[in-house]
């Protein structure tokens, strides 16, 4: 298994996980101009993908996976409140399939779990993907920890994980007070201190990879979030990735 990032923050998502002879992506807040552009930059033919998974309904994550979807032919998963809040012009799309939040997926040669999580959106999930001996888990839009969250992440051998921004950053920003307590608040955003504690309270025995994900541009910088994290877990800040707007991150593969 392995896995990929077309670019993360708030002007576009888009994660590629690939096992086996199946590729998906989680999510795809770009045009499908750029969407093309983002998947053949790491080696990806559209038309390949098995399909998209979509997280919530969040411009930065869902603006482009109808229209990407339409043009090569793909089928979408996403939870039924998600899918109420899709455009009209979109919602007739064919190939929509709602899932169960509480419930488990094989898709292809991935075993892929969705989980809810406390964040301002219609019916929000996150998912972990695993191909029978590895899991990697991905929480990119969450406010606060949950034992749920904290019960689902055990044991991951990968973490695509939110850092989404350091409060005395966001505290002195530019931002009106009702955003910034949107941003900080229970169903918000992961504060890079707030990523760290995850970290400290899940088994990491098995990590391979953590890369931080969904860093704000104006209230983050990224060696703010890798010092959070490597610090949680007592590892050279080297060995903590950072998914960033415009590149993502490459391909990262588990042994």
């Amino acid at each position: 298994m392995r896995f990929a990032s077309l670019g993360s923050g708030s002007r576009g998502n888009g994660l590629l996980v690939e096992s086996g002879g199946t590729r998906v992506l989680l999510d795809c807040g770009f045009s499908l101009r750029e969407a093309t552009y983002r998947l053949q930059r790491l080696g990806v033919e559209p038309e390949t993908l098995a399909g998209v998974l979509v997280t919530h309904e969040h411009s930065d994550h869902l603006a482009g996976v109808v229209r990407l979807a339409a043009r090569f032919n793909l089928p979408v998963w996403l939870t039924p409140g998600t899918a109420t809040m899709l455009p009209e012009s979109e919602s007739a799309y064919g190939q929509l399939r709602r899932i169960d939040s509480q419930q488990s997926l094989a898709v292809g040669d991935l075993e892929i779990l969705p989980f809810t999580v406390p964040h301002d959106a219609r019916e929000p999930v996150q998912y972990v993907f695993g191909d029978g001996n590895r899991r990697l888990g991905v929480l990119t839009d969450c406010g606060s920890l949950t034992s749920h969250v904290l019960e689902v992440l055990q044991a991951c051998d990968g973490l695509f994980l939110e850092c989404n921004h350091d409060p005395d950053l966001l505290a002195a920003s530019v931002y009106p007070p009702f955003l910034k307590r949107r941003i900080g608040g229970s169903h918000g955003h992961l504060a890079n201190d707030v990523a760290a504690e995850l970290l400290t309270r899940l088994d990491t025995s098995a990590l391979q990879h953590v890369v931080a994900a969904h860093l704000s541009e104006k209230c983050n910088r990224p060696e703010l979030a890798v010092a959070a994290l490597s610090g949680a877990l007592g590892c050279a800040a080297e060995w903590i990735g950072v998914a960033d707007q415009e590149n993502g991150v490459g391909w990262r593969s588990f042994c």
